[in-house]
């Protein structure tokens, strides 16, 4: 994906660990204007978030949008369900998949392009533990070839 006028705002780190992923989807969402803003100061936590599909709908859940701090009396619930839009032909096909046995769909992180808030969502399958265990000794290795590198 492209990274011209990218503003991240956060990122699930956790996710490339627990899970294999497949595809990576853009999606816009709808948001409130108190979120829009909390969103420009950075303070959201898509670490627990997931997507699901809701009378064929795409809904994101357990994202944390905090309150703006210099809203009136009307500011929006952090942890509210927010639609995510998709292309017709996007949504599905994550359907299709989703309905596949194990399979889920996971943010990976929450940015601004264009002024616009974007989310990347990932198609992925949950990693076991052999396969977790892998991935901390490919990434040992990896750093230990860097310092390698380096000494040189």
């Amino acid at each position: 994906m492209k990274e011209d006028n990218l503003k991240i705002i956060c990122r699930n780190r956790k996710a490339l660990f627990e899970y294999a992923i497949d595809a990576l989807y853009e999606a816009g969402l709808v948001l409130k204007g108190t979120e829009v803003k909390s969103l420009r100061q950075g303070k959201a936590n898509i670490s627990d978030a997931h997507a699901r599909f809701k009378d064929g709908e795409l809904f994101l859940y357990n994202v944390h949008i905090s309150p703006y701090t210099h809203a009136a009396l009307d500011s929006h619930n952090p942890e509210r369900p927010r639609k995510l839009l998709l292309n017709r032909w996007e949504l599905k096909r994550l359907l299709g998949k989703t309905q596949e046995k194990g399979y889920t769909l996971i943010p990976l992180r929450m940015y601004f392009r264009n002024e616009h808030a974007k989310v990347e969502i990932a198609l992925a399958r949950g990693k076991r533990k052999y396969d977790k265990r892998q991935t901390i000794r490919d990434r040992e290795e990896k750093r230990d070839m860097e310092r390698a590198r380096k000494q040189r």
